[in-house]
């Protein structure tokens, strides 16, 4: 079990391999999945967690108990973190309602620095409600600068603090080119330093995602980022239905593709086990899916592209938070309806183990589909088509 109170971690169950990934679900409850441990061939394992946080903003909630005594560690339910409850009839203003999260979200990564991770990534626009379906623009005082952002700063002072990586997902205001907002995840050296971003390439229209309403598509291409853990890459939410994104990461040498999401089970829980996972095989990389949990209820009913009535919320944002390796191994997920901390052992040494032994990229003929794509975006574009003559 994970002692997130002390960091204190003990892992227990182990089966053969080639690769060490520990594991444990933790913050919100401190029952945990049964560890995998496989010896590492050579290289140290590193320690990533993936944080998801969940916020109500009409009304007050309080976690329910099922234990008769008072809580204590020896009960199930046992919160060390409980959440933070928000006396409120409407959402709070943005200052307020963002500094109400970032504290939630300092308890999160202080468990994970004590959890001895080295690299954190936070929940696609983790300081704000996901009010991209209501298309009112007051949202976009959430916006912040991606170098001196108050999250941003809340990151960095965690990375130092703890000596960790953190991808630090955020809604961001360009002031530099015309106060733009973007989709952006700023990542953060272990040193606090801001090492670069990476703005959301994929935008959906479908059901109640607007976000186009108030943002475009990225413009920093497919960075990946040389960290003292290993090189990872962030593929923001939506970006992961589009296979060659995760690609474009993998070829550009990440070991360790974050996505950082906010999506509802009606729309996408289907495809949620199987995204990640499946892009870790086919790139030889480890995937991790973020997503955030809980359900969300503004003030002013919205309407949707797929003829629904009017409505105030999204719909329940799932969670499900998991890790995926490069030989199609993954954690458990976790928890659909409470808060978490994902925190896993990763051997970098199986990227390159199941690169060896599958030959993937040694075998895909980039010419020959770089030759169809030249040829597929020209406008005068013919698909090779081969018509049966009897027909």
């Amino acid at each position: 079990m994970c002692d997130l109170i002390t960091g204190k971690v003990a892992w227990d169950g182990c089966l053969p391999g080639v690769v060490r990934r520990s594991f444990a679900s933790g913050v919100a409850s401190l029952r945990s999945f049964p560890a995998t441990s496989i010896q590492p061939h050579g290289m140290p394992a590193f320690t990533i967690a993936s944080a998801t946080i969940k916020k109500r903003y009409a009304c007050m909630y309080s976690r329910s108990m099922t234990c008769t005594a008072p809580p204590t560690r020896d009960c199930p339910d046992f919160n060390p973190f409980p959440p933070l409850p928000i006396y409120c009839l409407a959402p709070p203003p943005p200052p307020r309602a963002a500094q109400a999260i970032r504290v939630r979200v300092g308890e999160l990564m202080d468990a994970a620095g004590q959890a001895g991770v080295n690299i954190v990534c936070l929940q696609e626009a983790y300081h704000m409600p996901f009010a991209f379906c209501t298309r009112e623009k007051q949202w976009c005082e959430f916006a912040e600068s991606a170098e001196s952002g108050e999250s941003v700063r809340q990151c960095q002072a965690a990375a130092r603090k703890w000596g960790m990586v953190v991808v630090c997902p955020i809604l961001e205001r360009d002031a530099a080119h015309g106060d733009v907002v973007w989709n952006t995840a700023v990542v953060i050296g272990n040193n606090g330093n801001v090492i670069g971003k990476h703005r959301k390439n994929h935008i959906p229209r479908v059901g109640d995602f607007n976000e186009s309403t108030y943002y475009m598509e990225g413009n920093t291409g497919h960075p990946v980022f040389d960290t003292v853990f290993g090189k990872l890459a962030v593929n923001i939410c939506y970006g992961r239905h589009i296979p060659l994104n995760w690609q474009a990461f993998a070829m550009n040498g990440a070991e360790i593709i974050f996505n950082p999401a906010a999506t509802v089970g009606e729309l996408s829980e289907p495809l949620w086990g199987q995204e990640a996972r499946t892009a870790a095989i086919a790139n030889s990389v480890f995937a991790c899916g973020i997503n955030r949990v809980g359900t969300e209820t503004f003030p002013n009913e919205f309407t949707s592209g797929d003829g629904k009535p009017a409505h105030k919320s999204f719909g329940h944002f799932y969670g499900s938070s998991y890790v995926a390796a490069p030989d199609g191994s993954r954690t458990p997920g976790l928890a659909r309806q409470k808060d978490g901390l994902m925190v896993a052992q990763l051997d970098l040494n199986l990227c390159r183990q199941t690169k060896d032994k599958w030959g993937f990229q040694m075998t895909a003929r980039y010419e020959m589909y770089a030759d169809f794509f030249a040829r597929y975006v020209k406008p005068d574009f013919t698909p090779q088509v081969v018509r049966d003559p009897s027909m």
